[in-house]
């Protein structure tokens, strides 16, 4: 685990506990080392969350602009949830870049770096 960990996150844990006398990182207890790793895994979940997050954000607005203001208003179906518009171009743009791939990619270069 002290290979995947931040060193912040070790010294956060560290200050927080009151133990300030850690000579080397190989020094450090079990017990701050696995807060360390969560709080560090924590941070890397939500970024990649937050990549994944953005190119689905820009469909949805592209796709409530097209559709929401020329398709289903002029259908007079302005009740119709945008979910079931958007959810075949999300589903599609997942599949065409290979998003399975890129996850399990990123998250297996975490831990071979």
């Amino acid at each position: 685990m002290l290979p995947q960990t931040r060193i912040n996150d070790i010294n956060l844990f560290t200050e927080l506990s009151g133990k300030e006398n850690i000579s080397s990182m190989k020094d450090v207890p079990f017990s701050l080392l696995v807060s360390s790793f969560v709080t560090n895994e924590l941070k890397t979940t939500f970024q990649i969350d937050f990549l994944i997050f953005i190119p689905f954000l820009i469909i949805d607005l592209v796709v409530a602009s097209v559709v929401m203001a020329s398709v289903l208003i002029s259908m007079g179906m302005m009740m119709l949830s945008p979910l079931i518009i958007f959810f075949p171009f999300k589903l599609m743009l997942f599949v065409t870049i290979d998003g399975w791939t890129l996850i399990i990619d990123t998250l297996a270069s975490i831990f071979y770096i």
